[in-house]
């Protein structure tokens, strides 16, 4: 966009770089004596915005520094250019038969994901915004921005033609939004009675095969005596907010939980505490076969390890132990058990985990997509990479897998909210 006036011209350019919201560069010059305020900003955080100060009759010097200016502008905006080029998803590795595509890299901090039957696809995101796609065919026809200015907004859930998103002490609900992607309603308030804590406040929700919706509560710490009624939770509620009540205890930040296709029984991922060293506490995949139990935070981390400092030789005896240990610091996220038509008749029922991966550990691990192989009544588990590459040897990371999301046709999505991106897994047989 370029606007003449009696003192020059401005220009504005704008060009979307989502995929790296953490860049971000503004130079500024303040007024100079005759009160004219020349700015020069770029800022990389989901969009880019170049702006040339006016330009107006004036000394060769004003002339040479903003000429300066705009070079360093420039500079700036090859940078940021560097960082729009095409995710490298040639690095991913899959199994044989199986093939993985980017299918759109503009969700910055995309979580958790929800389908709705008539073909769209709604993202939660970490940033305020939920975003929905429009697919057909495997491919995005049309997208949209439903909501934004939201406290976290990453948990989606649909039911009932409405969409459920959690905002960290709220749950809101947007009415016939199929209908409505263009012109989406006001959210209504399900519930605002959540705890307001930031500290694993985010929440992944899901609907329950009994209608409810299951809504967690992590530790407002890294381990601490909190309120065990009100935090480490898992709760489940009428689809009206009403009814609230708890389903499991003791469990510190689960941010993935799924039903068994067969028994109907809750399953979910936990994350271990920090700072116990490199390879202790595991994250959990665990197994709730009824409401009630107690999964052991913060008195046990990993079902075997006692907490240092709550806990005590024998305590974690006292409590529900994992269907399996997940690896210390691996940052299992979002999961989903697996019963399309597409991939083959070996991955039915088998879990996917998406590992966010570590951000304390000496060397890092996670940063993969995990399949695991489990028995419906989590006697036998077993769990091997499914996706991998986003780590890549030298230590560097490009991408962080938070959600997975089987759709109607046998693929497989998972999101990435370090890339921005949403990525789509197919099988053909080889």
């Amino acid at each position: 966009m370029m606007s003449f006036g009696k003192t020059g011209f401005e220009t504005t350019e704008t060009r979307d770089y989502s995929r790296k919201p953490e860049v971000q560069q503004t130079l500024t010059r303040k007024k100079s004596a005759d009160g004219l305020l020349a700015r020069h900003t770029i800022v990389v955080s989901g969009t880019l915005h170049t702006v040339m100060p006016p330009l107006r009759a004036a000394s060769m010097r004003r002339a040479q520094h903003r000429f300066a200016v705009l070079l360093a502008g420039l500079a700036c905006l090859a940078s940021a250019l560097a960082f729009a080029a095409p995710l490298p998803a040639g690095e991913l590795v899959v199994p044989p038969g199986f093939h993985i595509e980017v299918l759109t890299d503009a969700v910055p901090t995309a979580r958790e994901m929800a389908w709705s039957p008539r073909g769209i696809l709604y993202v939660g995101t970490r940033e305020g915004r939920v975003h929905a796609f429009v697919m057909h065919e495997g491919r995005i026809s049309a997208r949209y921005v439903i909501a934004s200015g939201l406290d976290m907004p990453v948990g989606v859930a649909y039911r009932g033609g409405a969409l459920y998103i959690s905002a960290v002490s709220r749950i809101l609900r947007l009415d016939h939004i199929d209908d409505r992607l263009a012109t989406p309603p006001a959210p209504a308030v399900v519930t605002d009675a959540l705890p307001t804590e930031h500290h694993h406040g985010w929440k992944f929700i899901a609907f329950g095969p009994d209608g409810k919706l299951y809504v967690p509560t992590g530790a407002p710490c890294n381990v601490c005596l909190a309120d065990r009624s009100r935090y480490a939770i898992i709760a489940r509620m009428k689809a009206d907010g009403s009814g609230s009540e708890v389903v499991a205890r003791g469990v510190r930040n689960t941010v993935g939980f799924a039903w068994h296709p067969d028994s109907g029984e809750l399953w979910f991922t936990d994350n271990g505490r920090d700072m116990m060293g490199d390879d202790v506490p595991d994250d959990k995949l665990n197994r709730a076969p009824r409401a009630g139990l107690d999964f052991g935070f913060p008195y046990c981390h990993g079902g075997d390890t006692p907490d240092p400092e709550f806990g005590s030789a024998d305590v974690c005896r006292r409590y529900v132990p994992p269907v399996l240990k997940l690896g210390a610091h691996v940052a299992a996220l979002g999961m989903r058990f697996y019963t399309g038509p597409m991939f083959p008749a070996s991955y039915r029922n088998n879990v996917f985990i998406a590992e966010h991966g570590s951000w304390n550990r000496s060397t890092k691990v996670g940063y993969r997509v995990m399949r695991v192989v489990v028995s419906a009544d989590g006697s036998q588990a077993r769990q091997t990479p499914f996706i991998t590459g986003w780590l890549r040897p030298d230590g560097t990371v490009w991408g962080r897998p938070a959600d997975v999301l089987p759709l109607p046709d046998g693929s497989l999505l998972v999101s990435d909210d370090y890339a921005g991106a949403i990525y789509r897994v197919t099988y053909a047989a080889p």
